[in-house]
């Protein structure tokens, strides 16, 4: 790693930072899916549903304060905010569950871009110090601008790579909050047609 860094360049240390901050979002956003996926309780929200077609919406409610299931705790909060606003009630519901979710993805889609930019900036200053030091020397010693040459190659490997590994986790999350938020929006829409009442004739 200090060979790297050595070779690399001054920019190897913003890479190495970006690499950090990158390695940091992607173990806490791991983390978090697991912990959801723990918690998910799929028959629950299928009592609570089947409760209010009942018209048992007290014990939905009840049945739904006991989970974390994030689907669940939409819907209960929807139940007790129904005489007021039922739709407005599942939107601020659904919207802090899915906040949730895209905690620290911003900050990995900057990196997805910011990444290959540093590695092509460290082949930028790489190249440049390269020619500096050539223009000192004699041309038959091409041993002047190696260094300059794998500054330049490290630097912009290392950016590609930090880019690379990023965007695969990046894109599954992004699949994982676009499923949540179908899961929201299916059962949200499921709750508001057993609510609805029906016109009369």
């Amino acid at each position: 790693m200090f060979y790297l860094i050595q070779k690399g360049g001054p920019i190897m240390w913003p890479l190495i930072l970006t690499s950090i901050i990158a390695l940091t979002i992607v173990f806490d956003r791991a983390y978090f899916i697991i912990t959801v996926s723990l918690q998910r309780h799929p028959k629950i929200v299928d009592y609570i549903l089947a409760s209010v077609e009942r018209g048992e919406i007290r014990e939905a409610i009840d049945a739904g304060s006991e989970t974390k299931d994030f689907v669940a705790r939409t819907l209960v909060y929807g139940l007790k905010q129904k005489d007021k606003s039922l739709s407005s009630a599942l939107l601020r519901a659904a919207n802090q569950e899915l906040k949730r979710f895209n905690q620290g993805l911003s900050f990995l889609d900057t990196i997805v871009t910011l990444a290959p930019l540093l590695g092509l900036l460290a082949t930028v200053t790489g190249m440049i110090h390269a020619f500096g030091l050539l223009g000192g020397q004699e041309l038959d010693a091409p041993t002047v601008i190696t260094g300059g040459i794998a500054e330049a190659l490290i630097g912009t490997a290392f950016g590609l790579g930090i880019a690379i590994v990023s965007l695969i986790p990046f894109n599954y999350m992004n699949t994982r909050v676009e499923q949540a938020r179908h899961e929201l929006e299916d059962a949200a829409t499921h709750l508001e047609l057993l609510l609805k009442k029906p016109e009369k004739s």
